[in-house]
């Protein structure tokens, strides 16, 4: 493939949106991108993103590392790919009678469920705005959560970027913490109230002291630990709703 097509991206990320399709006649190929992606997210779910390799991935495949440079030209538009492929479909347009916040919370639950369900993608780093299709939907959804709100343009664009960094940061979060209970090297919340107050002064650490003795930082012997991260997530969010409600009033408004 040509590296950039007339809309500026990598042909590939064309390919993935149609805008390049292979011709009508001729025998199929043996390989396509969508085969190549897909063998891709297998072996960074299978092995993490440090498996991820052209090479490995042609292994996978049964072809030469080279007939993957005929569809896709460099390494990180493979992962932008990737990306692209983890977050399909995107959540449904906003229902009838459906609230902005109500839409805002879907489309941010939605989120979190694909990051957890691919994990892989937070060792990813994000090298700028959406270009492939899958993820540009998504925008597309969240955006269609605040038609009506009286919110600008790109407050409305700050708004998705704030909730996609809450969700992301959140995901992110929930994974380190898996990888260390998994290695072992975990500290369970259970103890952890019960080890800082071995360690703090109260004079020197009087806030924290006052949570520890409150409880707040032990969790009961037993509890499951992705509902400690659901409730957190829910809090989190909640405030987070609260502080775009209040633009939104300010907007219809008048005041600020």
């Amino acid at each position: 493939m040509d590296d950039h097509g007339g809309t500026g991206l990598p042909a590939s990320i064309e390919a993935a949106w149609g805008v390049r399709g292979r011709p009508a006649r001729g025998p199929r190929p043996a390989l396509s991108l969508d085969r190549i992606v897909a063998a891709a997210v297998k072996v960074a779910a299978a092995d993490g993103m440090g498996a991820v390799s052209m090479s490995r991935i042609a292994a996978e495949l049964g072809v030469s590392t080279m007939s993957l440079y005929r569809y896709v030209a460099a390494k990180d538009e493979l992962l932008a790919l990737m990306v692209d492929a983890a977050f399909d479909p995107p959540p449904p347009r906003p229902a009838p009678g459906e609230g902005w916040r109500e839409g805002l919370e879907r489309w941010a639950r939605a989120e979190l469920a694909a990051y957890r369900r691919n994990p892989w993608v937070l060792r990813i780093p994000v090298k700028g705005p959406p270009t492939a299709p899958n993820q540009v939907a998504w925008l597309e959804r969240g955006l269609a959560c605040l038609a009506g709100t009286g919110l600008r343009e790109d407050e409305k664009l700050s708004v998705i970027l704030l909730l996609t960094g809450f969700d992301r940061n959140q995901a992110a979060l929930e994974a380190d913490i898996a990888a260390a209970m998994a290695a072992g090297e975990g500290q369970p919340m259970t103890s952890y109230g019960r080890t800082l107050a071995r360690l703090i002064d109260p004079e020197r650490f009087p806030a924290l002291h006052a949570a520890i003795a409150a409880g707040v930082l032990d969790a009961p012997e037993g509890e499951v630990e992705e509902d400690d991260m659901d409730s957190e997530f829910s809090f989190g969010l909640e405030r987070v709703l609260d502080g775009i409600e209040a633009l939104i009033e300010k907007r219809r408004t008048g005041r600020g």
